[in-house]
């Protein structure tokens, strides 16, 4: 699968989002290494903190069917310019590694990729973690 392909899926995920407070939907698409795409849509609530960016939203679907390599994830929103992940999200994309392609793209066609390692640099991994406090076991 191709970054345009994987905009694509985004931008279809992204119809699917669940924002009536803010209006601003966001679709994913992520790229397991086993060739697998999962997507996502952001999913809102009135609770805010109780709401899902479609990042992760899309992370969860693929941890849940037992995935955890993952080589890219595109992003789409209706942004100026490309849509980038919120800081959470960066977090959680660095989890699963920080070579991690990010397409970020929006509806007017613009697009940009850089790896997780480019938007959340001395990102805090497993490494970072004491080994007898059960870190240390994933690679960032």
């Amino acid at each position: 699968m191709d970054h345009a392909g994987l905009i694509e899926i985004a931008r279809a995920a992204r119809e699917r989002a669940y924002a009536p407070y803010s209006r601003f939907k966001v679709g994913a698409a992520l790229l397991a290494r086993s060739g697998r795409v999962y997507a996502g849509c952001n999913v809102e609530n009135a609770s805010y903190p109780a709401g899902i960016c479609a990042e992760r939203c899309a992370v969860a679907k693929a941890v849940s069917e037992g995935e955890s390599e993952f080589s890219a994830i595109a992003v789409v929103g209706d942004t100026e310019g490309p849509c980038a992940p919120c800081g959470i999200c960066r977090q959680v994309l660095a989890e699963f590694g920080t070579d991690i392609d990010v397409v970020m793209a929006n509806l007017k066609g613009d697009v940009k990729v850089v790896r997780v390692e480019d938007l959340l640099p001395g990102a805090f991994t497993g490494r970072d973690m004491s080994p007898t406090a059960g870190g240390g076991t994933r690679e960032g």
